[in-house]
């Protein structure tokens, strides 16, 4: 299977699994624009010590470029794993994350997530530059 098969995508009204980038559709060239990517949005993800998403990648393809930037990672570490069992410890992370970048040429925003048990999710979002 190619690698790019692995990678589910849906309409994140309906899924809850699917990252949901927001942010401008239009970017001032060199300036600092802000991302957010949230993994259920619409449906809440349950984020248990059993069922939660793992990380969110940010990725960024300029037109005309043949390999994409990663743009970040974040990790989400806390499901409420505790000594006294699954789903008693004192912290939770949600799957949201900001990123804050500056583009000098438009592309496309690629967002991945992953669960522990649903696998590799992604969405899109292209970019204008002025």
């Amino acid at each position: 299977m190619a690698f790019e098969n692995l990678f589910q995508s849906a309409d994140w009204k309906q899924e809850k699994h699917v990252p949901v980038l927001e942010g401008p559709d239009v970017v001032k060239r060199g300036e600092v624009a802000v991302f957010q990517v949230t993994v259920g949005k619409e449906i809440p993800h349950p984020n248990t010590t059993e069922h939660h998403i793992r990380w969110i990648e940010l990725y960024f393809a300029p037109e005309g470029e043949k390999f994409p930037y990663q743009l970040g990672r974040v990790e989400f570490t806390a499901h409420g794993e505790s000594v006294a069992g699954a789903n008693q410890g004192p912290a939770y992370t949600e799957p949201r994350a900001l990123f804050a970048v500056k583009l000098d040429r438009p592309g496309t925003l690629y967002a991945t997530s992953y669960c522990n048990i649903h696998g590799l999710w992604r969405s899109e979002k292209a970019v204008t530059v002025e």
